[in-house]
């Protein structure tokens, strides 16, 4: 897997440069804050792009097939599926059928990665992931996220499936996030990876791009697939996104076989395991904590059980077996805490 230079932060250092001191420095201030165990590709060289848009390269078929978009960098300090995309790119992969679309997203937000304070480039002004519906989209507000989002906006208009690859902020096993409806379900179940597929509805805070416009109609045959692959800068997170990835484009028949055979693991894949998300907790002052250690997909196995206190309000898990699916390292008021749930099928 190609792992080429690492971003320039702000002042112009290379990010990758100062991992032993980030580890280091959050034993020293007693954070736990995760190891930065991969480097950072240097994905200038796709700056240009082919489409009229930065960073956004079309490769189209002779053969008629469908339009599959996979993208990285929603988010700028989730570097999993930038490595995959430089890796895809990097490898001259043409699709063998239909039309491939490759988007680095966030991308101001990468570049201000710094892993002295590697959080703080999730985004520049907002959540890229919040945006998605016309009234946002359409309405007045400006910031840098909202800026890319338009000039992405018809990348998606046009696309039929989309693989947007994640990670998330504490270890956790890998997660698809398949929506609400099922035909999200059936796509993540036809990867089959990863083995655990939450089925949910995303966030008070704002849609997600795997839920926007048709991508969320249940009649409509276009879908969306969310993989989270594991701890921003887990070594294993990269080989979960090149792997998924190497999957959504079999699936659609966009890959040469051969290509297949050479990249794709050949370890018996472990059953999937659907988990229902029923409850989401909002965060609604700002005198919200947890009330217990909490990690994701830990299962709590009593009704009732204190989990958090939002202000004077007590928040306790609705039924036995609950499931803590991302449960937040920075609580905001206004934002998902934890989402709640139960293994199904």
């Amino acid at each position: 897997m190609s792992e080429a230079r690492p971003p320039r932060g702000a002042s112009g250092s290379p990010a990758g440069d100062a991992a032993a001191r980030l580890a280091s420095a959050g034993e020293a201030a007693g954070a736990q804050v995760p190891p930065v165990e991969v480097r950072f590709p240097d994905i200038a060289r796709w700056a240009a792009g082919n489409t009229g848009v930065p960073f956004v390269w079309r490769h189209e078929s002779d053969r008629q097939g469908p339009d599959v978009v996979v993208q990285a960098l929603t988010h700028g300090n989730e570097v999993c599926g930038a490595i995959a995309l430089d890796w895809l790119l990097g490898s001259g992969f043409r699709p063998v059928r239909g039309t491939f679309t490759a988007v680095f997203a966030n991308v101001e937000a990468y570049r201000r990665f710094d892993p002295a304070d590697p959080f703080a480039s999730r985004c520049v002004d907002e959540d890229f992931n919040r945006l998605w519906t016309a009234d946002v989209l359409d309405g007045p507000r400006a910031s840098a996220e909202l800026a890319r989002a338009r000039a992405l906006r018809p990348v998606y208009d046009r696309a039929e499936y989309l693989l947007d690859l994640h990670s998330m902020t504490d270890p956790c096993p890998p997660l698809a996030l398949a929506g609400r409806q099922r035909k999200g379900l059936q796509l993540a179940q036809a990867l089959g990876v990863p083995a655990h597929i939450v089925v949910d509805g995303g966030h008070a805070a704002g849609r997600r791009l795997r839920d926007y416009a048709f991508f969320d109609d249940p009649v409509d045959p276009r879908n969306a697939l969310l993989v989270e692959c594991g701890q921003h800068w887990e070594r294993a997170a990269p080989r979960v996104a090149r792997q998924a990835t190497l999957r959504f484009l079999r699936h659609f028949g966009m890959a040469d076989p051969a290509f297949l055979d050479e990249h794709l693991d050949r370890e018996p894949l472990p059953a999937q395991r659907a988990i229902e998300v029923t409850d989401v907790v909002t965060i609604a002052s700002d005198d919200f904590a947890f009330a217990r250690a909490v990690a994701g997909l830990d299962v709590i196995p009593k009704g009732g059980t204190l989990l958090a206190r939002d202000g004077a309000v007590d928040v306790t898990t609705p039924y036995d077996d609950c499931v803590l699916i991302m449960p937040t390292r920075k609580p905001r008021k206004g934002e998902t805490a934890v989402r709640l749930g139960r293994y199904v099928g």
